[in-house]
Parts: C-alpha cells; sequence; structure tokens
C-alpha cells in the first residue's frame, strides 16, 4: 500500500489568486498536525491531520492502517490518541484525544462548493517541518456515496494526506487524500460531510484492515471519474469514450461526464458531438471553464469570431487569465 500511495501522491505546481495573509496562515497552520506512526517492519511514516475538534484530529485512513500505532506531534510536543475511528472503504480516520491545545476549523459542507472557487491546501509535504500552502480552484465536484469528492489544481505531494482544504473564509471544506497517476495533476479530497457522519460512529478496535480505499482498487472498480483519466492522459480516444458513454448513463447529469466525452469526441475529431457535449456540460453547470475552453478551442479551428467573442465573455467572469488568451486568438483570427 505505501508503495501505491507514493504513486498517487506527487507534487505539481499550482495556483491561485486569492492567497491568504501571512498572519492568517500562521494561524491556520496551527491547527495542522504532523501524523508519525511505526510499521510492523521496523520502519515509519507521516502524514498531515487538521483538527476538527477539541478531541479529534482528522486524517486519511491509509496513513494508520495496519500499523503499531500513531501520534500527533506539535511545536516540539506529542500527544497520543486515545481511540479511532475508522471509515477504511473512504480513507476517512478520526485520531481522538482527551482535549487538544489547538483551534478546531469550522467545516463547510464540500457540496456548497461551486466550480472555479478558489481554495487552497495546508500540509506537510515532502517530510517538511512546518504545514505548507498549495493554491489554486475547484476544477470538479463527483457525487461518491452522499457526499462529493472534490478535484482541484491546488498541488500536493507525499506526505500531504490528510492535509486540510479550505475556502477563501479559512472553512475546512476537504481533507487531501490522493492524486491520479500520471503527469497531469488531478488532486482530490474527501468531503466534510463524510467526517460529521463518522464523528457518530463507533471508536474502531483495531488498526489493522484489508479493506482497500475506493480510490486504491482495481481499474473496473473504480469510480468514473477515475477511469477516465488514463484513458484521457494516453489519448485512448475510444476507450474514453466507451467509458463516458457509460458513465453519462449512469449520471446523466454529471457535467463531467459530457466533459470528458466533449474530450473524446474532439479526439476523434467528431467536433458535432463534442460541440454538443461540452455544451451540455456548461447547460449542467454555467461554471464549468473546462468544458468553456473546450468550446473555445473548435470556435477557433472554426473561425467562429461570434462564438468565440462570446465564450470570452463567460469566462472572464471565472478566469481573467484565460479570457485574456481568447482575445489573443481573437485577434490573430481578425
Amino acid at each position: 500500500m505505501k508503495k501505491t500511495i507514493s504513486l498517487f501522491l506527487l507534487l505539481i505546481g499550482s495556483q491561485a489568486s486569492a492567497i491568504p495573509s501571512f498572519e492568517t496562515l500562521l494561524e491556520i497552520n496551527n491547527s495542522i498536525v504532523a501524523i508519525n506512526v511505526d510499521y510492523p517492519d521496523g520502519s515509519s511514516g507521516t502524514g498531515s491531520g487538521v483538527v476538527i475538534s477539541k478531541e479529534f484530529v482528522a486524517t486519511d485512513c491509509h496513513i494508520i492502517a495496519n500499523t503499531l500505532g500513531a501520534n500527533i506531534s506539535k511545536f516540539d510536543n506529542t500527544y497520543k490518541p486515545i481511540a479511532f475511528k475508522a471509515d477504511w472503504k473512504h480513507d476517512l480516520c478520526l485520531l481522538k484525544f482527551e482535549e487538544l491545545p489547538f483551534k478546531p476549523f469550522i467545516l463547510r459542507d464540500s457540496k456548497s462548493l461551486q466550480y472555479e472557487e478558489d481554495i487552497f491546501n495546508v500540509s506537510f509535504p515532502n517530510g517538511s517541518s512546518v504545514p505548507q500552502p498549495s493554491y489554486g480552484s475547484v476544477k470538479a465536484l463527483h457525487r461518491l456515496d452522499d457526499g462529493v469528492i472534490i478535484r482541484s489544481d491546488a498541488a500536493f505531494a507525499l506526505g500531504s494526506s490528510g492535509g486540510g482544504l479550505f475556502d477563501e473564509k479559512n472553512n475546512l471544506v476537504g481533507i487531501t487524500t490522493f492524486k491520479s497517476p500520471g503527469p497531469q495533476g488531478f488532486f482530490y479530497s474527501l468531503p466534510v460531510e463524510w467526517i460529521k457522519l463518522l464523528m457518530k460512529e463507533p471508536d474502531t478496535a483495531s488498526l489493522k484492515t484489508m479493506e482497500i480505499p475506493f480510490w486504491a482498487l482495481p481499474f473496473e472498480q473504480k469510480p468514473n471519474f477515475m477511469k477516465v483519466v488514463i484513458p484521457y492522459q494516453n489519448k485512448e480516444w475510444d476507450q474514453l469514450k466507451s467509458i463516458t458513454d457509460l458513465w453519462i448513463k449512469e449520471e446523466p447529469n454529471s457535467p463531467d461526464a459530457w466533459y470528458f466525452l466533449g474530450l473524446a469526441s474532439q479526439g476523434k475529431k467528431d467536433f458535432k458531438l463534442a460541440k454538443e457535449a461540452f455544451l451540455m456540460a456548461e447547460k449542467i453547470n454555467p461554471r464549468h471553464l473546462d468544458a468553456m475552453m473546450g468550446l473555445a478551442s473548435i470556435a477557433e479551428s472554426e473561425k467562429d469570431l461570434v462564438a468565440l467573442q462570446n465564450i470570452q465573455k463567460k469566462v472572464n467572469h471565472l478566469n481573467s487569465s484565460l479570457a485574456e488568451t481568447i482575445l489573443n486568438k481573437l485577434d490573430k483570427i481578425k
């Protein structure tokens, strides 16, 4: 499992327009803790955790699963939990303490997030001795088991598992958990709603488990939003279209299912279907910036100035930098 996790958690740079002040980051860092574990083979490991109450620290189960035990450290102090709660399937665990001297974060339901909303994460990447921030925006919200998996372009790395994903008001909106394989960054976080549900569950008797988290299952058992990544990156358009056809059948109101159908169709040179799919993605979610950029690409190839101008105006509300890129394309066509 440790080797598999290392393949998923690789650092890729990212940016965002809204960056919290240094003072705000210091305050946030005070409630991001390091998770320390010992394995039966004598090795040790680290991860990140987030203080969600005076009793609980939230983290990812794959950090503590099948270890000899775990503790948290902060400011050269170590705290040992008195109990654990585990949702192995969803890779979410809670470490329980008598009382922690850290300020807990306010929890905001992940379902309330919007596409292209600015977010940032804070964690301990690559064994850093202090928490590190990474900035980006919400790129997708994938429905899964009464929650949403948050995909963002705020990068995180090995050691960042269990870190916090925050909105512009510093509310906790997710737990940074896994990255898709491949060169392009698809960074995923678990929803706050699962934290609230787990807090009501009984304690876990043992850290030993044979259950594999949903994101590490064999390809055939992965959620559709994960199945599309490798075919997309490898430009395997027929396979990508087959997956998206099934995805749309299962979730006809998923804007991302339609978006990836658009990418597959565009790759297959079926620009009519690509345009229809991108338009459907945008219709379902008017903030789907990636679908708009897909339409912009088609409009540029067709030298459709009117369509490109309309897209530019909509994109400008979400990302001024990309809107400027479209303006440059307009100038070249003119």
